[in-house]
């Protein structure tokens, strides 16, 4: 495993004026009742997806609450990787299994890595599946482990979770984004439910000038004068980028001025992400008002956060979605979203109150009109989606509920 370094400095005292009042005392009582106990958090990569963003947050504040705090990376071929994705695409409801060869491939890895790796921390937090079966090989058993879960595990690939539900069971908690993700057959002693969250302050959210976000537009030989509206999110077949295009050739009719923005970051866990992102230019054609924009052509953080900004309505049109830290992202900065109503996208959007929920393309083009010609209720929109967003899908309140249980585990656990 890789350990990875943060050197970054983020305080809980940066988020006065941000939360609500009180919420940083809280958390600051609750780290003192655990004061020198340790976490190891484990996942598959340390940049690209949400996962690695909420993290590089949430690391840096649990050790500000006096927590012992460490994250570390899973090694991986290309060979695992690939796996790994059949897996999420599986649990995700896709119909494919997996063979005798790739199912030893996955815990051949598994294997290796807890052998170099130290988890003789009090807590140890998985993230997903990839390092899931870290449990079964690791020789300390006298610790706490979490599983937790940030993929929409609704309608799963039940030959796939079988394979995978007898380490998961191991656990003494699992954590899931939503109570319909919850696999029933799953026992583990203690299971949560907590959506995950985004952190105001990071380069991705903070606030931004008019002329920083000009700066971005012009440099990117994006039209500032003409509507945007924008995807955020992994080229992979669950974000639907075509049928985000397909949106868009709709509005176009009657904005013929619009243009779309497609962004994504190329994680390093992702070897699909490049055939995706392939078939979303060949869908797009030649049409010079549609952006393919990734952090391979420097549009990172920084510039995510000015497009977002610089957009009339934001889109996820996922077929599938754990959560989609995207929309918070999105409604954070007052902009209306219009997302289909999968997985954790309804948790974010209030239909009609902050954005729209569709089922189908047609009506999300019917939407995304909407709001381009209602520019007034748009913004009072955008002005109810920040406010949502404060009350329960900022980094505080996930950290909070995450010290809760950390109590409550280390509080109760059997020895």
């Amino acid at each position: 495993m890789l350990r990875v370094e943060l050197n970054r400095k983020i305080m809980l005292s940066d988020y006065e004026g941000i939360v609500k009042e009180g919420d940083i005392e809280l958390i600051r009582q609750l780290g003192e009742k655990l004061k020198g106990k340790s976490v190891t958090h484990v996942n598959s990569t340390s940049f690209g997806g949400g996962v690695a963003e909420i993290l590089h947050s949430l690391v840096p504040l649990m050790r500000d609450a006096n927590m012992d705090v460490h994250w570390e990376v899973i090694k991986g071929g290309f060979d695992f990787f690939t796996v790994t994705k059949k897996i999420h695409n599986a649990l995700q409801g896709m119909s494919i299994p997996l063979s005798k060869e790739e199912e030893r491939l996955y815990l051949e890895y598994n294997k290796m890595n807890s052998e170099l790796s130290i988890l003789d921390t009090d807590l140890v937090m998985v993230h997903d599946a990839q390092p899931a079966a870290l449990i079964q090989f690791y020789p300390n058993k006298n610790n706490t482990w979490i599983w937790r879960c940030h993929v929409d595990l609704s309608t799963p690939n039940l030959s796939v979770w079988g394979f995978l539900e007898p380490y998961i069971s191991r656990y003494q908690a699992a954590i899931f984004t939503a109570k319909q993700y919850v696999v029933p057959s799953l026992a583990v002693p203690t299971l949560a439910i907590r959506p995950p969250s985004i952190n105001p302050l990071s380069e991705k959210n903070r606030d931004m000038s008019d002329s920083e976000v000009a700066e971005v537009l012009k440099r990117l030989e994006i039209k500032a004068d003409q509507p945007i509206i924008t995807q955020v999110g992994r080229f992979d077949p669950w974000k639907d980028p075509s049928g985000a295009i397909d949106v868009y050739r709709i509005v176009k009719k009657q904005f013929p001025a619009v243009q779309l923005l497609l962004i994504a970051g190329m994680a390093a866990d992702d070897p699909e992400g490049w055939l995706y992102l392939e078939k979303s230019a060949r869908h797009a054609g030649e049409d010079p008002d549609v952006y393919l924009l990734t952090d391979l052509k420097g549009v990172r953080e920084t510039e995510v956060n000015a497009l977002q900004r610089a957009s009339q309505v934001v889109l996820q049109m996922s077929t599938r979605e754990g959560f989609g830290l995207t929309v918070a992202e999105a409604l954070w900065k007052g902009v209306p979203v219009v997302g289909r109503k999968v997985g954790g996208i309804p948790l974010q959007i209030i239909d009609g109150v902050n954005g729209y929920l569709v089922d189908t393309v047609e009506q999300a083009a019917e939407r995304v009109c909407h709001l381009l010609k209602n520019r007034e209720e748009a913004k009072r929109m955008g002005i109810n989606g920040r406010e949502h967003v404060r009350e329960n899908f900022l980094v505080l309140g996930e950290l909070r509920d995450y010290l809760l249980l950390f109590s409550d585990l280390l509080g109760t656990k059997k020895e």
